[in-house]
């Protein structure tokens, strides 16, 4: 039990590398990781860290495996996962694993740490009942999380550069992360088609906990290298989608 449970996974990290600061695994779904590192990024705020590992892992069995298509459901039919481009489907699952290590930015000066980027605000919230069925995204939750996340930064939307979306390649869920996108930045700019789009779920798949951490971790590896990572099997932006009068390309 200890040695498989989810509840100790955390600990037997603390127990291994001897951290003494708050531990423990939390489940929210395939925004796991990320919610890990706003908790991560709330104990450094409040100093019950000076540093903090947050993340997720997925390992699916059997690893060879094949999903039974239906028509609007969440898994592709053909094993591609085009997000956010007129074929999308469905997504693609995958296995996988991924670890950030935190710190107070002033402490990562002084210690001469490799600072790949800087987290300037998150936020978290849930969109209730307000949406079509339990597993559907919701417009207005999205957007008042996207708001918040940048309020709690001091960013104006007009100066990001880049959205590492989740962008799963489903037909339900791409257009209305699209939808709050919007909504959140026509809030604060009319400028158009100056914010590139993204996801990783077109080169490594759905990572399930795993894949918000993932996600974050691109933008970062963008940054250090220079370069963007295009995403694949993309062809034709998604139908009716507002990419073209949108702040987004």
């Amino acid at each position: 039990m200890l040695g498989n449970s989810l509840d100790f996974l955390s600990t037997r990290v603390s127990y291994k590398l001897n951290l003494r600061g708050p531990s423990f695994t939390l489940q929210a779904g395939c925004s796991t990781s990320l919610v890990a590192v706003c908790q991560a990024v709330q104990s450094l705020l409040t100093f019950q860290s000076d540093m903090a590992l947050a993340g997720g892992v997925s390992i699916t069995f059997p690893q060879k495996r094949g999903t039974e298509y239906q028509e609007g459901g969440m898994t592709s039919p053909d094993g591609r996962c085009r997000a956010f481009d007129a074929g999308a489907q469905g997504t693609v699952f995958g296995s996988g694993v991924g670890v950030v290590l935190l710190k107070r930015v002033e402490d990562a000066v002084r210690d001469g740490d490799h600072i790949y980027s800087m987290i300037r605000g998150c936020a978290l919230n849930n969109d209730g009942s307000s949406k079509v069925g339990f597993t559907a995204p919701s417009i207005e939750g999205q957007s008042r999380v996207i708001a918040m996340a940048q309020e709690a930064a001091g960013v104006s939307p007009d100066t990001i550069g880049y959205i590492e979306a989740h962008g799963t390649g489903t037909p339900l869920g791409d257009p209305i992360e699209l939808a709050a996108l919007t909504q959140a930045f026509s809030a604060k700019t009319t400028a158009k088609q100056f914010c590139a789009i993204g996801t990783t779920k077109t080169n490594v798949g759905h990572l399930d906990v795993a894949a918000g951490v993932t996600g974050s971790s691109m933008p970062q590896i963008f940054c250090d290298m220079a370069c963007c990572l295009p995403p694949c099997i993309f062809i034709r932006p998604i139908r009716n989608s507002t990419f073209r009068i949108a702040h987004f390309s």
